[in-house]
């Protein structure tokens, strides 16, 4: 994709690898970080505190019971708020630890990791507008009656027009769309969850004090 914008610490423009990257060079984000953090230990506590929001939702969703539609995607939009939440915490102020827990991974694993996230932005932009948004969601085929939150798949939906986005917003937002199609669409809804939860709470363990990795289980 072609995008470019300036370092916030130097001001170079660069091309940015990833949607939310920052910084031109990691000896700008070490620059950064060193000046902006003033209090890290806070920032801990708040990633301790949605990680194990993160982990609540995520793991509550195979033992809720039977749903209609729309009370099932209130359930699941919640899991996506709190994903999206610790993956946006974890880029923006830890990207070298999820980098690294990213390249340990082979590729195929790899992509599947990072198009699982994209792919629930997707979701969470959506759900942004105060718009229905339960056909993002359908029943196991052969599931009667109304199914628990472990029997719900991921639709496939069709492309967002983009009206009210800037042309570099909708190519973001496109490469988030086919992330979707690809990696959820037509996929268990937990099994999404654990795939995106899971390499989450890796990364959040590394930056955690140790007394706090309990949360992270």
């Amino acid at each position: 994709m072609s995008d470019v914008r300036d370092c916030e610490q130097c001001g170079t423009p660069f091309t940015p690898r990833r949607e939310h990257a920052r910084f031109c060079s990691a000896r700008c984000r070490v620059a950064w970080s060193r000046a902006d953090r003033a209090n890290p230990a806070a920032e801990t506590n708040a990633l301790v505190w949605a990680v194990t929001a993160m982990t609540d939702a995520t793991d509550r969703l195979p033992r809720v019971t039977a749903l209609d539609r729309r009370r099932a995607f209130a359930v699941i939009s919640e899991a996506v708020w709190w994903v999206t939440i610790v993956d946006a915490n974890l880029v923006r102020y830890h990207p070298d630890l999820y980098d690294t827990e990213l390249a340990r991974r082979s590729g195929a694993d790899r992509l599947g990791v990072e198009e699982t996230l994209s792919g629930l932005r997707f979701v969470r932009n959506q759900i942004g507008h105060d718009i229905d948004r339960a056909y993002f969601i359908r029943a196991a085929s052969g599931t009667p009656g109304a199914p628990h939150a472990r029997d719900w798949t991921w639709t496939s939906v069709p492309e967002p027009t983009g009206e009210s986005m800037s042309p570099r917003g909708l190519a973001w937002e496109m490469t988030r769309y086919r992330a979707y199609q690809s990696r959820l669409a037509g996929r268990p809804v937990t099994a999404t969850f654990r795939c995106a939860a899971s390499f989450l709470k890796i990364v959040a363990a590394g930056i955690t004090p140790a007394e706090d990795v309990r949360a992270l289980d």
